[in-house]
C-alpha cells in the first residue's frame, strides 16, 4: 500500500507513519519540517497554510491519505481537491467534539452535529474547525471515499497534550498525591497506536464514513489509570483518593487541572466517556490493557528527557502543587 500522512511527525501522524512502516507499507510523510519524521519515509516539505504551499503535492498517486488537521477547515479543502484523482481514500482524523453539545450519554455516530461548520471556513474554535474538516474531506473525495475517525481521548507514546505525561511525572516526584474519585469512575481512551492500527486495517478493508475511535467504554477506570502510573514509575507517591465534590469546591478545572478526569453524573463524562464504540468494535478495533498505555509512555518519556513535548495551541494542563497540598490539608 502507498500512504500519504499530511504531518506524520507527532503523536497521531506519527503512530499511523510507524504503523504503516510496520505493515511494510510505502509511506511519504508531507510536513513543514519541523519535527523529523521515522526513518524510512519519503519526506516532503510544505506549508499548507500558505500560498503555493502544497506544491510539493503536485505530482504522486497514493492508495490512502491520512490527514489530522485541527485548525482552517479550508486547509483539507484545498489537500482533498488536490488529491482526489490521486488517492484512492482520504481518512480525516476528527474528533467526538464534532457532536452538538450535550452529547447523551451512549451517543453513536448518528448524533446531532455541530452547526455552523463549513468547509470554507478559517480557523474559529474546535468543534466546527473538526466537523468542517469532515466536510471538506467529503466534499473531495465524496462519502464513499472518505473515513472519518472521530477520536475520543488519545493517549500514548508521543502524546503532544501532556495528560497522560502529567499524571506520570507527578507519581514520579513522590509523596501524598491527590486522586479525585470514585475510584470506580468508568474512562473511555483509546492508545495512538491502536488508534493508527485500526485505520490502516480500515484502508485494507475500504471503509468510509463516521466511526467514534475511542476504547469501548469502562476499558478502565480511574484508579486502574492512576495505579498504572504509581506502578508505572516505581515512585513512593500516596494516591489521596479525595471526593469530587471536595475536588470540585476547591476550584479545580476537570480534564485541564486535573487532566482525563472529569466529575461522574456530569455533562462532560457523558462526552468525554460515554461513546458507543460498538461500530468501531465491529469493523476491528482491538485496545490494548492500559498498563501498557502507561508503562510504554512512562519509557518514551524518559527516553526524551522527561519532559513531553508541548503543542503550541494547546494550554499547559495540570495541577499547581501549592493547591494540591492545600486541598489535602498540606502547609
Amino acid at each position: 500500500m502507498r500512504l500519504l500522512v499530511l504531518g506524520g511527525t507527532e503523536f497521531a501522524g506519527r503512530a499511523v507513519v510507524e504503523a504503516a512502516l510496520g505493515r511494510g507499507w510505502e509511506v511519504t510523510v508531507f510536513h513543514r519540517g519541523r519535527h523529523a519524521p521515522p526513518p524510512g519515509v519519503r519526506s516532503l516539505h510544505g506549508d499548507r497554510t500558505a500560498p503555493g504551499g502544497l506544491a510539493a503535492l503536485a505530482e504522486g498517486e497514493w492508495d490512502a491519505v491520512v490527514d489530522t488537521w485541527s485548525s482552517a477547515p479550508r486547509a483539507v479543502r484545498d489537500s482533498a481537491r488536490l488529491l482526489r484523482g490521486r488517492a484512492g481514500r482520504y481518512v480525516y482524523v476528527s474528533s467526538c467534539s464534532v457532536y452538538a453539545w450535550p452529547p447523551a450519554a451512549g451517543y453513536t455516530e448518528d448524533a446531532p452535529l455541530v452547526e455552523g461548520a463549513s468547509a470554507e471556513a478559517e480557523a474559529t474554535e474546535y468543534a466546527r474547525d473538526k466537523r468542517g474538516g469532515e466536510l471538506a474531506a467529503v466534499a473531495g473525495f465524496g462519502a464513499d471515499r472518505s473515513l472519518l475517525v472521530r477520536s475520543g481521548l488519545i493517549l500514548g507514546p508521543y502524546e503532544n497534550i501532556g495528560r497522560l505525561p502529567w499524571w506520570l511525572t507527578r507519581m514520579a516526584r513522590g509523596g501524598p498525591v491527590l486522586a479525585p474519585g470514585p475510584k470506580d469512575l468508568p474512562l473511555q481512551f483509546i492508545d495512538v497506536r491502536d488508534l493508527a492500527e485500526w485505520i490502516l486495517g480500515a484502508v485494507e478493508r475500504e471503509l468510509s464514513g463516521p466511526y467514534n475511535l475511542i476504547g469501548p467504554q469502562g476499558h478502565t477506570t480511574t484508579a486502574g489509570l492512576l495505579e498504572a502510573c504509581l506502578r508505572a514509575t516505581g515512585a513512593a507517591a500516596e494516591l489521596r483518593w479525595t471526593d469530587p465534590d471536595v475536588v470540585l469546591g476547591a476550584g479545580v478545572e476537570p480534564w485541564t487541572q486535573l487532566p482525563v478526569w472529569v466529575p461522574p453524573g456530569s455533562e462532560l463524562h457523558a462526552a468525554l466517556h460515554g461513546a458507543d464504540v460498538s461500530r468501531a468494535l465491529a469493523t476491528g478495533l482491538v485496545c490494548r490493557p492500559v498498563a501498557e498505555t502507561v508503562t510504554d509512555t512512562w519509557t518514551w518519556l524518559n527516553g526524551v528527557g522527561g519532559t513531553a513535548p508541548q503543542r503550541p495551541d494547546r494550554p499547559p494542563v495540570g495541577l499547581d502543587p501549592e493547591v494540591e497540598a492545600k486541598i489535602l490539608g498540606g502547609p
